[in-house]
């Protein structure tokens, strides 16, 4: 029997690797330009003020041009935080959630805003409705909350969900970590859309960004109103007023808001979001035609119309996953292993738009030649 440390001298051919190995689910790819433009700016932005102009028209540009991306409609503001989608969920139960929030359930990161809002102390015991692991329930309105939370992609299992509006009443909060810039969604349908840079943005994390619907910013200063208690660095109503004043409440890292300016710059000139959303969906489009033509692989995500075009988990039959997956970190192809806490013997392909549809077609060339190798 070859030992595992042997394998890891296997070597896929030249011609077969991807001409960028990145394809990680977050931290995701960079593109090079990106960090050309964190360069360009040594001196005139890093290591200077904030509350600067050279700070805030970043800011402002980051602001002005997700507003296009997105084309939200006038009176929609982009609010953002340090932190984190793990912050916001703080930050929600904080200055959205009247009362009592209804949250859809799929996979690790949609349970964690639920049980943010079921340890608030303020805060009725929200309503829970769990899928299990590669579907997602399906949204139904209740009267008794005004607060409607599911994700459009839930990062550790590949299930999309198109954001919908369950009721005429409520809010709908949507968690776009690894969605925002990557699929299409309808701002009609939607009251606040927040995510972090790290994934379709391809920059550092670090911070939290908010698409808000007028109904959104009125329920922000609704609550505000109320005295309601809450620290300074999680109140929605501090972070919106600095948001139109194009800066942050604290000091943000300055590189992650270059990268994103960059990212959102090269979306909206080559085509917007259908642009950034077909490249996503042309990877999408191998990866799962692939899977379903080998027969040591399967979708995970069995529905079609549930998989996402954005991240990719494949179940992987009769060899070892983690054994494909270090083989092919081995050789330069990096990040392609499942999810942790999900327990399966399956790879995980982030496929955002700075990731070329080409070399995602170039990772399922190498693995098909890893798992040939290791089952000789």
């Amino acid at each position: 029997m070859v030992s595992d440390k042997n394998q890891l001298d296997f070597r896929i051919p030249a011609h077969l690797l991807p001409a960028d190995g990145r394809f990680g689910c977050g931290p995701s790819k960079v593109r090079p330009e990106q960090l050309e433009a964190v360069m360009s700016r040594v001196t005139s932005v890093m290591g200077t003020s904030h509350r600067q102009a050279p700070v805030k028209n970043i800011v402002g540009s980051v602001r002005s041009g997700l507003t296009s991306l997105f084309n939200l409609p006038e009176g929609w503001e982009i609010v953002m935080g340090n932190g984190g989608s793990t912050v916001f969920w703080d930050v929600a139960t904080f200055g959205l959630i009247r009362n009592r929030s209804h949250h859809l359930v799929f996979g690790e990161f949609s349970s964690k805003f639920a049980e943010a809002s079921a340890a608030a102390p303020h805060l009725a015991d929200p309503v829970v409705v769990s899928s299990d692991p590669g579907s997602h329930p399906a949204p139904a309105a209740d009267a008794e909350c005004d607060v409607y939370a599911f994700p459009h992609n839930e990062t550790s299992t590949g299930v999309a969900m198109t954001p919908v509006r369950p009721a005429k009443d409520g809010l709908v909060v949507v968690d776009a970590t690894s969605a925002a810039g990557g699929l299409l969604w309808d701002p009609a349908n939607v009251d606040v859309y927040y995510f972090a840079p790290q994934k379709c943005f391809a920059s550092d994390g670090g911070l939290w960004l908010a698409a808000c619907s007028p109904a959104a910013i009125e329920r922000i200063r609704e609550i505000k109103a109320s005295k309601r208690w809450m620290p300074a660095s999680l109140d929605l109503s501090i972070a919106l007023d600095n948001s139109v004043a194009n800066q942050t409440y604290n000091t943000p890292a300055l590189a992650t808001l270059i990268m994103l300016d960059e990212q959102v710059k090269w979306m909206n000139t080559n085509g917007g979001l259908a642009w950034a959303a077909g490249r996503s969906a042309e990877s999408a489009r191998t990866m799962y035609s692939w899977a379903e033509s080998r027969d040591f692989a399967t979708p995970f995500v069995s529905n079609p119309a549930q998989r996402s075009d954005v991240v990719a988990t494949i179940d992987i039959d009769g060899v070892d996953a983690n054994q494909v997956s270090a083989i092919l970190r081995a050789n330069g192809v990096v990040d392609t292993d499942s999810y942790r806490k999900l327990g399966r013997n399956q790879l995980r392909v982030g496929m955002f738009p700075a990731i070329d549809p080409s070399d995602v077609a170039a990772l399922t060339a190498c693995i098909d030649v890893v798992v040939e190798h290791l089952r000789s």
